[in-house]
């Protein structure tokens, strides 16, 4: 089974073995066919709390961890 795979920044690691995502991506407006940037945040598990502010990160797919979380970090990207 193929999981999808994602790149963002983390906008956040205060949380313990957590982090937020933002993800940008770029979509045309159906009417006016504008391009738009579109953001949307994503908690991540991050088992050893490595990641800081900052970081360009890939995140995985997964089953649901907690409430809210339902990706895994694969890792950073230097």
């Amino acid at each position: 089974m193929h999981k999808k795979e994602t790149i963002g920044t983390v906008i956040s690691n205060k949380m313990d073995k957590t982090i937020t995502v933002a993800v940008k991506t770029k979509v045309a407006h159906k009417k006016y066919s504008k391009i738009i940037a579109k953001t949307n945040k994503y908690y991540a598990h991050d088992a050893n709390n490595e990641c800081r502010i900052g970081d360009q990160v890939k995140i995985e797919e997964s089953k649901p961890i907690s409430k809210n979380k339902r990706w895994i970090l694969k890792g950073k990207i230097v």
